[in-house]
Formats: structure tokens, sequence, C-alpha cells
């Protein structure tokens, strides 16, 4: 077989990447077998790799293990970029994972005998089944409001956030409703002139424990929008956010008093339609991530509602592709169980051929 030519290509190595890597050394496959996973990053770790440094272990919220390794023991206010980082590449090494980096896919295409042509920056590559985890933190979403090109001051996304210090002194906009941004909004209110949050909707904090009955209920609401074709919708949209002793602390600081977003952005703050307005130095945009899979646009697997129509992690209008940490397995628990289901229904694909492997 061509070394170029394999039975099952992953793209990406995070979370989810690592899982179906995992499983799929698990029931037979190997490099020389018809099996590689490519990477964009030049290095392991996944998204967490890009995460700030001041995003320490314990404000990581439900970080899951991968399959067959246990998560390493570490001091509680490390850098979770650096542990979680380490514990990947720690994870590559000990399964022998054949992960290639970096290597960015520019396209997927099919070809009249089944076949899918992978094209990338280091040559082509064609598979039999595609297991695609490129997740999100690629591509960063920034809503558009009038006036936002006109703004004097400075706007960045979560994407960019490296740490509190930077705003020191400024007035800063926060924009977004979910789990980072009042991460985030907590570390700059400690060090900023002023702070301002403001969100879509009202946020929604649930006290008590985010427990597998809450995070089934969340997952079906996720799922039955993959399933209709829709765009799967943010995790802390079905979920909430949880109330936890650090939330309560700047809620008691006023840090947590929101306002609805604003209608247009001027050279000097944001304004609202009812003559509201606030002065800002700094827009910081956590306003979320989208699905980076813009390289299997030429397979034209979008549904009329705009997302792409799954059952389960298998994509309906094409069964040799499956997508894992997308929809109801875009967290670290749905994606190691991601892994396993497409693997399995991929070696019922290529059946006979997998069992051989």
């Amino acid at each position: 077989m061509d070394a170029r030519d394999v039975d099952v290509l992953v793209i990406g190595a995070g979370q989810a990447g690592l899982s179906a890597g995992y499983h799929l050394r698990r029931t037979g496959f190997t490099p020389a077998t018809g099996f590689v996973m490519l990477d964009a990053d030049d290095g392991p770790g996944g998204a967490w790799r890009h995460r700030w440094p001041t995003l320490r272990l314990d404000r990581v919220h439900g970080f899951h293990e991968l399959p067959g390794m246990p998560f390493p023991a570490a001091e509680p206010d490390r850098p979770a970029a650096e542990v979680v980082s380490a514990y990947f590449a720690a994870y590559e090494r000990r399964f022998d994972l054949p992960v290639r980096r970096p290597v960015h896919v520019r396209a997927v295409t099919s070809r009249p005998d089944g076949r899918l042509d992978v094209a990338t920056d280091h040559g082509n590559w064609s598979t039999r089944a595609l297991v695609n985890a490129t997740g999100t933190w690629t591509r960063p979403f920034w809503p558009h409001y009038p006036g936002r090109s006109l703004f004097r001051g400075r706007q960045l996304h979560t994407a960019d956030y490296r740490g509190p210090d930077e705003f020191a002194g400024k007035r800063v906009v926060v924009v977004g409703g979910g789990t980072s941004a009042v991460q985030l909004l907590g570390e700059v209110s400690t060090v900023a002139a002023g702070t301002t949050w403001v969100t879509r909707r009202p946020p929604d904090f649930r006290a008590g424990e985010f427990g597998p009955e809450r995070g089934r209920a969340a997952v079906a609401l996720v799922e039955q929008a993959v399933r209709a074709g829709r765009p799967p919708s943010s995790v802390v949209g079905v979920t909430g956010l949880p109330l936890t002793p650090e939330l309560v602390r700047l809620r008691e600081r006023g840090v947590l008093d929101r306002l609805p977003v604003f209608d247009r952005i001027t050279p000097d703050g944001v304004a609202w339609a009812d003559g509201r307005f606030v002065a800002a130095d700094v827009i910081l945009w956590c306003t979320g991530f989208r699905a980076a899979l813009d390289h299997l646009a030429p397979l034209r697997l979008r549904a009329p509602g705009g997302g792409i129509t799954m059952d389960g992690t298998r994509v309906v209008a094409d069964e040799r592709i499956h997508l894992i940490g997308y929809g109801p397995s875009a967290s670290t628990i749905g994606a190691n169980r991601a892994g396993r289901a497409a693997v399995r229904d991929i070696r019922a694909l290529l059946a006979p051929a997998a069992v051989a492997h």
C-alpha cells in the first residue's frame, strides 16, 4: 500500500482526535495497515496549548481524561495549557499514535473510485474513511455591529487573550454570556479602570451540582439540533452558567451586573438605541467559536438549515465521514465517547478489510 493511501485518516489531534486514534489502534489499525493522523499545530495539546496562561487547572470545568490513560496528578495552580499539553504528548507516545505535524488540511474532495482525496500543505492523501476532529478554536466568531470598524480602541477575541495585565487602567467592555466570558471578566476586573459586561440574553446562573442527568439532557438538546441539520448551539446556551463560589464573589462585587448588548459601536465606546453610552478603551469579544469545517466545503455536506445532518458521529450525506468534537460531542467526555463510536462504525463500513486488520 502506498504511504499516501490509507484506510482511515484523522484530521486533528486534540481530545477528540486522540480518542479516535486510541480506538483505531486498539482495534488493529496501525500506520502499516493504513492509518494516519494529521494535526495543524506544531506540537501536542490541541486547543489546550493555546489557552491563556492564567487559566489554571482548578478553574477548568469538566475536563475528562483520555481513554486508557489516567490524567496525572498536578498542582491545581499550574497553567492548564502546560499540564494538558504534556498529558496529550505522553498519550501520543504511549499508544504510538501516527500523528504528523504541522500539516494543514486545505480541502477534502470525493473521487470517482469511492475514496476521498485530502489536500494538505505537505502533499495529498487518499483515504477510505475520514474522522474530522478539527474542533472550533481556529474559527473565533466575531459578530457584526454597526460602527465596529470605527472603534479607535483595541478589539480582541477570547482566542487572543493572554492575561489581565495588558488591561490595567483600561475601560473594558466584555461581550458574551459563556463561561469564558465570566472567567475573563473576573480577571480583567481586578486591574481595569472599569468593566462593562453585555450579553444578548440575561445570564442563566444555575446553582447546584452539574450532574450526569443535567449533562445528558444538555447533550440530547444539541443532538436534536444536529440530527435536524441545524448548527449546534453553544453548551452554555443549553446548560446555563454554574454558580461557582468564584461567581458568587464576582456578583457580590457587582462585576456581574450585566447590560443587554449594545446597538452600535462608536469611535470611543458602545451605544444603545435608548441613548445609553459607555466609554471604552477595549472591547473583548467572548463570543464563542464556530466549527472549523471549511476544508470539507467541496463535499457539500451542509443541510438547508445551515448545519450538517448527523446520525451519531456519522454524516448522513456521506457515511465515509465522521465528525467528532462537533455538536453533542463538543466536550471532553463527549469527544471520548464519539471517538469510540466513530471507530465502531468505520470498522463496519470497511469490513471485511477492516476486520482483517
